[in-house]
């Protein structure tokens, strides 16, 4: 009888390993798929199963900018080689998802944005305030990107004075030199792009255009 018992249970508990295994390799799977393969740039990176992901609520500078380099550095720091917890809340407009990434306990996005390595966005997700929290503490402490490695009031040359300014609304591109309304409320944000200029002419060449409060002025 005893024995028939021990027949019956191992049959009970069959099924349960079996779907504890399957569980398992499951899990595993989905785990390997979330494998960080290469970090492209300071806020997109590909995992294991091919998926391209970028950081939700946050823009690093393109890499050619001010702090890019230093960006993509610290998002392999935290990422590469390593596997992430990766929350889906939408896409941006090359349909890539966009995602809270974690490591363990640590939120990824936020890590960044209160480094200073990245601009803030108002992409609607349930970790949106925290990240803004962190955001505004990277710009009111001055830390990387908002520090003076890429937030230039002086030029590097001393005659070039002309500022070069983009929109952040619609990537305008303007100039204002001494004498234009705007001049010194304008500040030389280099992660964006933005650039001083030698001359007028040189501004122009590379697609920047008098600033409206400039015309009627010459420098």
């Amino acid at each position: 009888m005893k024995k028939i018992l021990g027949i019956f249970g191992l049959l009970l508990l069959a099924p349960s390993v079996i779907l504890n295994i399957f569980l398992f390799k499951k899990n595993q799977a989905l785990q390997e798929g979330n494998f960080v393969t290469e970090v492209i740039d300071g806020d997109s990176f590909t995992l294991k199963s091919g998926q391209r992901i970028r950081l939700s609520n946050l823009y690093a500078p393109e890499l050619e900018n001010c702090g890019g380099k230093e960006a993509k550095t610290r998002l392999e720091s935290l990422i590469l080689n390593k596997i992430v917890n990766v929350e889906i809340f939408s896409h941006d407009q090359y349909n890539r998802p966009l995602a809270l990434v974690y490591v363990g306990n640590t939120l990824v996005n936020e890590v960044l944005l209160k480094e200073g390595w990245a601009r803030y966005d108002g992409t609607p997700n349930p970790k949106r305030d925290i990240l803004k929290k962190a955001y505004d503490s990277a710009y009111a402490n001055k830390k990387g990107i908002f520090s003076s490695l890429c937030i230039s009031e002086k030029p590097e040359k001393p005659n070039c004075l002309i500022k070069g300014n983009i929109q952040r609304d619609n990537n305008a591109k303007t100039y204002h030199f001494p004498g234009c309304s705007e001049y010194d409320r304008v500040l030389v944000e280099k992660d964006l792009g933005e650039k001083w200029f030698c001359s007028e002419n040189e501004a122009l060449k590379e697609g920047f255009s008098k600033a409206p409060n400039c015309f009627g002025k010459k420098y």
